[in-house]
């Protein structure tokens, strides 16, 4: 399965899914994925409480198992390291996603940094410059951010 993933990573982002003529979830998976652990090591410390947000989010969200999701994150976060910035991913949850599911997507970047009961000056970079690339309205980026302040 883990070869299979690493399969679709290396097709090209235009590929599409024969079934469905969309990109493949599984890329949207990744792609999210890679968008909270971006959010998660901005402050170069990424918190055990960080980390069980984000299994939790990928569990509940995509309908996932434990193994599925520690092997959704070690892709991700290949898939992170490896990238020389974050666009490639917003861009395709852009493609794909509605504005309230984009909306969704920054609700969860806030639960994310307030996880650990603290905002770094970082992570509060990376969430404006996240809300800026999904094209979501600075107001509706700050509510989201209400929601989760500790």
């Amino acid at each position: 399965m883990f070869e299979n993933i690493k399969n679709l990573l290396s097709a090209q982002p235009e590929q599409e899914d024969a079934d469905r003529g969309t990109p493949s979830q599984e890329r949207i998976r990744i792609a999210t994925a890679v968008i909270l652990l971006e959010v998660a090591h901005a402050d170069d410390e990424f918190s055990p409480q960080e980390h069980t947000h984000i299994i939790n989010i990928l569990k509940k969200g995509f309908n996932l198992d434990n193994a599925r999701v520690r092997e959704l994150i070690e892709i991700s976060e290949e898939e992170r390291n490896g990238s020389i910035d974050i666009w490639h991913f917003t861009n395709l949850i852009n493609e794909n996603y509605s504005d309230e599911e984009k909306y969704s997507i920054i609700e969860k970047v806030w639960q994310v940094i307030y996880a650990d009961g603290r905002l770094d000056k970082y992570e509060d970079y990376i969430a404006h410059k996240l809300s800026n690339l999904l094209h979501i309205p600075h107001r509706r980026m700050i509510e989201a951010k209400l929601k989760f302040l500790p």
